[in-house]
């Protein structure tokens, strides 16, 4: 995906911290919905409405679509697909708003900020690997989260600083952004879409409006939309207010406006999958036209992909899309500002695995063993650094003490943010006899060769990371320290979920 140009968290203002690959898989064997058959009868009659055939229109439908690569931004430090779920997808949706292109600044009401476009809506979609279910992770824009320095695409995770969410998008654009999810979820992106103001304006209005609900009247004087209580249509520029309105309504958070963007998401759902759209290809053509217009992507999520990916879930239906809110608190140094409870793991290491939120976990595959060979790299002669990513504190330092037991020396310890599960031993070079004695001491553990990491290996401990096992070619005789923590997590908070079937007023 690369270059997009667009920073303590010590007692000051927190908004000054440091403040993609798809696989073409298709289900067989599974009836297709009857509003998905008339989908392809819509797209169909749009081709023979307009007379000039598939070619042309998709010809048209690419070309809309500005395609920007993001990669260099995002660096190469990037988390690995865990093993069986490399059909999965996971895309980075964002809402901008921006005043840029034509159009723009006409809705870019007087809500109080400034010129610089900002990430207000932020959208993490996990398509599964079996294409049955997905996933939408509304990740607030107040949130405060480690981030890299000055958007660095090299930085470290040590070094990471604490950053408001929307402003990783402001200062380094949507490679930023997506250095940032990856970093703090531990999930991999594989494409992204930024949809801007005008574009999602005229989306709305091709579809013919969406029904929005609302439990208490609406008079907002930074988007000046008026609505009385109840249930209305709203046209383009009205659901662009709509979606932005936040002070005026409710408890005036973020968190509350999230709620009401994923009301609103499941209905445009509902309306977009309707035959009232479907069986009238003017407007259906008019949608996509509009669609893919408002649409900027890194250069692999052009027309034939999300063709493709489009096609791979024609089984999902509306009742297995679920939407869910990063679960939050207040973040202790501005109450203006939220953090991320430690419950927000669940949904990170579900997706990760490709597990479903809220559904009994499927078997795991294989974690993968060191070899039964013996080991020929001794203890001594190898530089270990051990990066504690469970959450569980005291971690890694109490690895470190039962490793050096073992006679390695030297070795050192950091904390990191949510990783893979268990333990990730990981070197570069031809330390691989190295990296197999360290993954002797954790059973079960993964073994990947790596960039950057000189004579170092480095061990990554998840939730789940075994503690550490006795070597056979161990030095010394101590015997190793009783372990007082585990990598296991306390039993978590429920999280709730909403499907796009729910009904709008709820």
């Amino acid at each position: 995906m690369g270059t997009d140009t667009r920073r303590s968290a010590t007692g000051g203002d927190p908004a000054d911290d440091e403040s993609r690959m798809l696989t073409r898989r298709e289900l067989h064997g599974r009836e297709r919905p009857h509003w998905r058959r008339s989908l392809v009868i819509g797209l169909v009659a749009v081709l023979v409405v307009l007379g000039g055939g598939a070619a042309f229109v998709a010809w048209r439908l690419n070309a809309n679509i500005t395609k920007i690569d993001v990669s260099e931004a995002i660096g190469t430090d990037r988390p690995e697909e865990v093993a069986g779920t490399t059909d999965a997808v996971n895309l980075l949706l964002i809402g901008s708003d921006t005043r840029e292109g034509d159009g723009n600044d006409a809705y870019a009401d007087n809500d109080g900020t400034t010129g610089e476009a900002h990430s207000d809506t932020n959208l993490l979609v996990h398509v599964s690997a079996d294409r049955t279910w997905a996933t939408v992770v509304s990740i607030p824009r107040d949130s405060m989260t480690p981030a890299p320095p000055d958007c660095s695409a090299t930085a470290p995770k040590e070094q990471w600083r604490m950053r408001m969410w929307n402003q990783n998008y402001r200062i380094g654009g949507t490679g930023c952004l997506i250095r940032t999810v990856e970093g703090n979820t531990g999930l991999r992106i594989d494409h992204y879409a930024v949809v801007d103001f005008r574009g999602f304006k005229t989306m709305v209005d091709a579809l013919g409006g969406v029904d929005v609900c609302t439990s208490e009247p609406i008079d907002d004087a930074n988007t000046h939309l008026v609505l009385a209580a109840g249930r209305h249509t709203l046209d383009g520029r009205q659901a662009l207010q709509y979606v932005r309105v936040r002070k005026s309504i409710g408890d005036g958070s973020d968190l509350g406006r999230i709620q009401r963007q994923q009301a609103f998401l499941s209905s445009v759902m509902q309306e977009a999958t309707s035959t009232k759209l479907l069986f009238q290809p003017s407007r259906l053509f008019s949608f996509l036209d509009a669609a893919t217009k408002s649409l900027t992507t890194d250069p692999d999520f052009g027309l034939g992909t999300m063709q493709d990916l489009a096609t791979s879930v024609r089984g999902i239906g509306l009742d297995e899309i679920q939407f869910v809110t990063v679960p939050n608190e207040t973040y202790p140094l501005d109450t203006n500002r939220v953090q991320w409870k430690d419950s927000a793991k669940t949904i990170w290491k579900a997706l990760r695995e490709d597990q479903q939120l809220g559904v009994p976990a499927k078997t795991a595959s294989p974690t993968p063993t060191p070899s039964a060979e013996p080991l020929t790299a001794s203890p001594d002669e190898i530089s270990v650094r051990v990066v504690n990513s469970s959450g569980v504190p005291g971690l890694a330092r109490q690895a470190r003490d039962a490793l050096q037991v073992q006679g390695f020396v030297g070795v050192t310890t950091s904390d990191g943010t949510p990783g893979p599960t268990g333990a990730l031993v990981e070197y570069s070079g031809d330390r691989a006899e190295e990296a197999r004695t360290v993954a002797a001491a954790f059973p079960g553990a993964t073994v990947e060769k790596v960039s950057g990491l000189g004579s170092t290996v480095r061990v990554t401990l998840g939730e789940g990371a075994p503690t550490v096992a006795e070597l056979p070619n161990r030095l010394g005789d101590e015997p190793l320290p009783t372990p007082s923590v585990e990598a296991t997590p306390s039993p978590g908070e429920s999280i709730p979920t909403r499907t796009a079937t729910t009904d709008i007023c709820s």
